[in-house]
């Protein structure tokens, strides 16, 4: 579920308009059957700004909790924007969520931003599973060299402010670039990502246990 960015239905390739009937509205499905329900397929064009106040981005996430036909899930990701704003509260005052997942860059200024989120995440009582790097390192395709962009990583530091553990770091790849830009990123494979993807469901196992 994409809250309030454009992104996700591109990345999947996914142009159609979710349909509905009486009983609710159907997701769209992406081509490995991933059901995707964004505010972005509800506009008249993809590229139309969202200029929502906090009551209609409020009322939004609870429409799509409640009458989103989602079916049988295995999980329901929802994607957020970073800080404190109205869409991170609102899902974590509506939804039963099983926990959250911190992401982050390692510039100064977003770690900033991403602890004002753990701290909210911690009030509000809501389990972190765990936190990832994003865009933490790009590797030099012809030397393998690893060079930090973005300054040394947080990646340690971010896990002990979240008392949780560091899921992954994940690189900035312009293969995957390449390929959300494409609609493809469901052919996107790295072990990077499968290392991120394991950790992940240790951690969901880990909490329900």
């Amino acid at each position: 579920a994409d809250i309030t960015g454009p992104s996700i239905p591109r990345m999947f390739g996914i142009a159609a308009r979710p349909t509905g009937s009486d009983t609710g509205i159907l997701p769209v499905l992406s081509r490995a059957g991933i059901e995707i329900m964004s505010i972005n397929l509800l506009l008249p064009n993809e590229d139309d700004a969202v200029i929502w106040r906090g009551p209609l981005i409020g009322n939004t996430i609870k429409q799509f909790w409640e009458e989103v036909l989602w079916g049988r899930l295995d999980y329901l990701v929802v994607d957020l924007p970073p800080g404190t704003a109205d869409a991170p509260l609102t899902v974590m005052q509506l939804l039963p969520l099983s926990g959250v997942v911190i992401v982050f860059s390692p510039q100064e200024l977003a770690v900033m931003v991403v602890k004002k989120a753990i701290q909210m995440t911690r009030k509000m009582n809501i389990p972190i599973l765990g936190v990832v790097e994003n865009m933490s390192y790009f590797v030099v395709p012809d030397t393998g060299k690893r060079i930090e962009l973005f300054g040394n990583s947080k990646g340690q530091e971010m896990a002990k402010a979240a008392g949780a553990p560091l899921l992954g770091q994940l690189p900035i790849d312009p293969e995957l670039a390449k390929l959300c830009d494409e609609g493809n990123i469901e052919g996107y494979h790295s072990e990077v990502m499968d290392g991120f993807a394991e950790a992940f469901l240790q951690a969901m196992s880990a909490r329900a246990t």
